[in-house]
């Protein structure tokens, strides 16, 4: 199987959402079912019903974790350097060529985009339009309302 690439901090809130639904979640919902079985007639129990979906979701949760971390290939932003050029892990600031708006990425993992928080899926259309870009270059990005050029101001990785 193919490692997918993540950053430091990709993996490392992931670490600590794992650790948080085995040693929060996963008591919290032990004894959510505990209680509710002390109620009685399991058939007709809503709070146990409820409970053990909880449980079945946390754990699904777990496992999904524990594969993502497990095919990860993790990367130190901080010790690459590509000369300039857009890679994985690099943050760019960029200028729409037509409307003059600036934008700052980073180029992440799948599980770590963010759209929000300026984090790109390195499988976007526009991280596959600036990947292996210098400063100064333009990247022209399909997107569904039409192709957008984008210039490159800077280049860093942090």
């Amino acid at each position: 199987m193919n490692k997918s690439p993540m950053t430091l901090r990709g993996a490392q809130k992931l670490r600590e959402e794992l650790q948080r639904l085995k040693s929060v979640e996963r008591p919290r919902i032990t004894q959510a079912i505990a209680t509710a079985r002390a109620l009685g007639d399991l058939k007709e129990n809503a709070e146990y019903h409820a409970a053990r979906e909880q449980q079945s979701f946390n754990e699904g949760r777990i496992s999904e974790i524990e594969g993502k971390l497990g095919n990860a290939e993790i990367i130190d932003v901080s010790k690459v350097n590509a000369y300039g050029k857009v890679v994985f892990g690099a943050t760019v600031t960029l200028v729409n060529t037509d409307t003059e708006e600036e934008v700052t990425y980073q180029v992440v993992g799948e599980d770590e985009a963010d759209i929000k928080e300026g984090l790109i899926s390195i499988n976007s259309p526009i991280a596959r339009a600036l990947i292996g870009k210098l400063e100064g270059d333009e990247a022209v990005v399909k997107a569904p309302s039409g192709e957008k050029i984008y210039e490159i101001l800077s280049v860093k990785y942090s």
